[in-house]
């Protein structure tokens, strides 16, 4: 609470609007750090330690097939930069994406789960690519010192954001009761991004830049307003009012404040445009062996709502019937509200119908078969289970569950 109150300040002190800063031109490739006592070494300086810090955090994903493949598409949309970022996968349930100044990259896994094909990845790290091509984390920081006590504020927003990178690389995978620690403030690059208020003349620029980059790479022109689009919807279902009315909790647009305007831009900019690749199916190859832990961290935020309608986009869209279902239960069953018990059962019912179902559906239809007094179907549930996880190490319970069944029906 002492955190949130502390980050609530420091937005007020800087909540006014940047400047327009004069346009930076675009960096010459191979990047080199900046003279020291420059203006920028700072900002470099705090992005080297959040790199070192992202390097040793338990949520950085290492599986080597995934992290070449979103670096694949990263310079795909930024070939002239492709030698100096320096990609980090981070398992994190939230839509977020990050490219520092010093070239350090960071993705988030709400992005990648959330992103509906390869050319909605790539708008987003085109945009983010813009911002550090046209240096605007440096014009975000003439703006925090022309601010009164912009010193001061600057140190808190250091300290703070840093404190809340540690608190969240502590939480658990397991740990749903401390999830709402990450909703406080997302931005693990608490060193920079808490200050990444970029202006709307930026954000256009940015979103020009990422969607000519875009294009030029090939994609889809069409993805540019798409990604945006799913982002809003999603957050108009979500269980908590703040994030419906603001679009702000867990989400880029604590960073990168989105309105109607800008998605009007982008999809007018795309207008008579010939279609592109959407790269669908590569996509989905690439993100399906983390399908289910990326589902299982989501499931951590608590945000039902936002959850079921990112599940019931993927669905849409085909495959994955039996995972993607096994979750919609499970975002009901964990709610808890009116009739999601019933929604839950037919839900997993759906998902044993898919060939990739997880066997935990079968254990989660026996024990709310048990709560329904339906012992037939949970006797059939819990041995489908069994059956399909003979060293299951729950096994014990399931079969202590089955003699309570065949007891109580022999009375």
């Amino acid at each position: 609470m002492r955190f949130a109150k502390l980050i609530a300040g420091v937005a007020l002190a800087l909540s006014a609007p940047l400047a327009s800063a004069a346009p930076v031109l675009e960096r010459q490739p191979h990047l080199r750090p900046p003279d020291a006592g420059s203006e920028e070494a700072g900002l470099w300086d705090a992005t080297d330690k959040a790199e070192r810090a992202a390097r040793a955090s338990g949520e950085l994903d290492a599986d080597p097939e995934l992290n070449a493949y979103v670096k694949h598409v990263l310079c795909r949309v930024a070939q002239e930069y492709c030698d100096d970022l320096r990609l980090y996968v981070m398992d994190r349930p939230f839509f977020n994406a990050t490219a520092a100044p010093n070239g350090y990259v960071e993705v988030w896994s709400g992005l990648l789960l959330r992103a509906r094909n390869e050319a909605e990845l790539a708008f987003v790290l085109a945009h983010e690519t813009t911002h550090f091509a046209r240096n605007h984390s440096l014009a975000a920081e003439r703006h925090l010192k022309d601010q009164a006590n912009g010193a001061m504020a600057l140190g808190l927003i250091l300290s703070a954001g840093m404190m809340a990178g540690g608190a969240y690389a502590g939480v658990s995978a397991s740990t749903i009761a401390n999830a709402n620690t990450s909703i406080i403030n997302i931005s693990y690059l608490g060193a920079v991004v808490s200050y990444f208020q970029f202006s709307r003349e930026q954000e256009a620029e940015a979103d020009q830049g990422g969607f000519d980059r875009l294009v030029a790479a090939g994609y889809d022109p069409n993805a540019a307003a798409s990604i945006w689009q799913h982002l809003i919807d999603e957050h108009g279902q979500s269980d908590f009012d703040a994030v419906r009315k603001g679009h702000a909790a867990g989400s880029i647009f604590n960073t990168h404040p989105l309105d109607g305007e800008r998605l009007s831009a982008l999809a007018a900019a795309a207008k008579g445009k010939p279609a592109g690749d959407l790269g669908v199916e590569r996509y989905r190859a690439a993100i399906r062996p983390h399908l289910t832990a990326f589902l299982r961290n989501d499931l951590l935020r608590r945000d039902f709502g936002e959850t079921l309608s990112l599940i019931d986009r993927l669905m849409a869209d085909g495959g994955d019937a039996g995972v993607l279902g096994f979750y919609r239960g499970e975002c009901f069953r964990l709610r808890r509200g009116p009739e999601d018990a019933d929604r839950a059962i037919k839900a997993y019912e759906a998902a044993t119908t898919a060939v990739d179902a997880p066997t935990e559906t079968w254990r989660e239809l026996g024990d709310l078969y048990v709560r329904q007094h339906d012992a037939t179907k949970a006797r059939v549930a819990y041995h489908a289970y069994l059956d399909r996880a003979p060293d299951a190490q729950d096994r014990w319970l399931v079969e202590s569950q089955l003699k309570k069944l065949d007891q109580s029906e022999g009375t």
